[in-house]
């Protein structure tokens, strides 16, 4: 019985590599793979996390600086070719995950997400980089 779920995991993982998109490099491997959903999962619960390519690319372009990490099976591939090129010019490393639902498991989202930028420290109040501001002038 122990052997029977252990080739249905196989089975899955293969699945999940064979919906690889070819630009899907550097991809986690299976230990990598989970600590990183791991890193992500934490991200999520203390905030720190921007989901969706709209948001990632809004963010690398404010120059907010993380880790980037982009799902492999996603289809259309342009939805998001070019964030691995965002990615290299603000020099924010990234890498690739096998699936698109786990990365949005780990995101604590229920639909599938495409990349998601995890940040050092939460965003208050989306002043950017250079920091926020005082609110009320001379206090």
């Amino acid at each position: 019985m122990g052997s029977d779920s252990e080739t249905e995991k196989s089975l899955k993982e293969k699945k999940k590599l064979m919906a690889l998109a070819p630009i899907a490099k550097p991809l986690a491997g299976k230990k990598l793979c989970k600590k990183t959903l791991k890193l992500v999962r934490k991200a999520s619960e203390s905030k720190c996390l921007k989901r969706g390519v709209k948001e990632v690319v809004k963010s690398i372009r404010r120059g907010h600086k993380g880790l980037c990490v982009i799902a492999g099976n996603i289809s259309p591939i342009d939805v998001i070719t070019h964030v691995p090129i965002l990615c290299e010019e603000s020099e924010i490393p990234y890498i690739y995950v096998p699936s698109k639902e786990d990365l949005a498991t780990a995101g604590a989202t229920k639909r599938p997400t495409c990349c998601v930028l995890v940040l050092p420290k939460p965003i208050k109040g989306g002043a950017g980089p250079r920091g926020t501001r005082k609110v009320g002038g001379r206090l």
